[in-house]
């Protein structure tokens, strides 16, 4: 009776399913001498759980601070930041500003035609974006055609 037990209490271990008293069985089993001859083949994997069980970690583990790599990288980031504004300031402020680049025109006909520009500009831009959306709504025809069949 207690073989088929034990048969059982495999089955339901290598299922995940055994409580931790049954586990405890298992190993108390397979540390004994009298192991049926068809579960030899378990004892070496029980022995194993038991002696790394019974192990213990005695190195000592160095206690290392980051704090110092943190407050240096930080260190680093702020001079990165801070040369990052003097070439931005450095090269924006020496420029005089140009009216024309700012998008003012003295006659109303001037800045209509430049409006046309700027908007026929946009225009192809969204009828290149739009005929896109043409090859994704075939994709998605053909999509549907074929995975609701």
């Amino acid at each position: 009776m207690e073989l088929y037990k034990i048969d059982i209490l495999i089955e339901k271990y290598f299922q995940g399913e055994t409580s931790i008293a049954e586990e405890k069985e298992l190993r108390s089993y397979f540390s004994s001498q009298n192991v049926a001859p068809h579960l030899e083949q378990y004892k070496a994997m029980f022995g194993y759980f038991t002696e790394a069980k019974q192990q213990e970690f005695t190195q000592e583990i160095p206690q290392q601070t980051k704090k110092q790599k943190v407050m240096w990288l930080s260190i680093a980031a702020s001079v990165v930041v801070f040369f990052g504004m003097i070439a931005f300031f450095m090269v924006n402020t020496d420029q005089p500003v140009n009216q024309k680049e700012l998008g003012s025109y003295d006659s109303p006909e001037e800045a209509f035609k430049e409006t046309q520009k700027a908007l026929a500009l946009l225009s192809s831009n969204v009828n290149i974006g739009v005929e896109s959306m043409n090859y994704v709504h075939e994709y998605s025809n053909s999509k549907q055609l074929i995975f609701n069949k």
